[in-house]
């Protein structure tokens, strides 16, 4: 009986050891824009959106220009042409609202969509570095610090920047 509670008791306290071990598991952060916003892969894809929607500002500055131009020139004739061609400058000046549009809807989108194709890759070898360097640490848990109240453990920024070669 006596040897059934040594047992016993020994069982209790190598169970206890093994969950506080487990209970503490090891856990850095990390600044995962800050350190993103630093890539020089970043940059130049920021440089490449910024082009391209420099591109589409000027676009839409041209088509908004002409529209302006036909619309004073047509409101400065009005009284001097037909009904009837005033009802096809209407007309037209609509079709040219409704091109400036759909423009500036399908320019948003494009620079969207090129902001994901660029940004994705970055994204996932961002992933991949801090798991990598993470794991090679004998980290558990990595947290993005951006979202914490307080980061009291490692940061992982400079072994995750060495890991992307920068």
């Amino acid at each position: 009986m006596k040897q059934l509670k040594t047992l016993l008791i020994a069982a209790v306290l190598v169970l206890g050891v093994s969950l506080n071990t487990n209970a503490q598991a090891k856990s850095a952060h990390i600044d995962v824009a800050e350190l993103m916003t630093k890539m020089p892969a970043y940059i130049d894809a920021q440089k490449q959106l910024e082009k391209l929607g420099q591109q589409y500002d000027n676009d839409f500055k041209v088509m908004v220009d002409e529209y302006q131009a036909r619309l004073k020139k047509y409101e400065q004739e009005a009284e001097t042409v037909s009904t009837k061609i005033n009802e096809e400058r209407a007309k037209e000046l609509q079709d040219l609202e409704k091109r400036i549009r759909e423009f500036r809807e399908t320019a948003q989108k494009e620079l969207s969509t090129k902001e994901g194709d660029l940004m994705k890759p970055l994204e996932e070898k961002v992933k991949a570095a801090i798991q990598k360097v993470g794991k090679a640490k004998g980290y558990q848990y990595v947290f993005n610090s951006a979202g914490l109240l307080l980061a009291d453990g490692p940061d992982l920024t400079p072994d995750v920047k060495k890991e992307l070669g920068f």
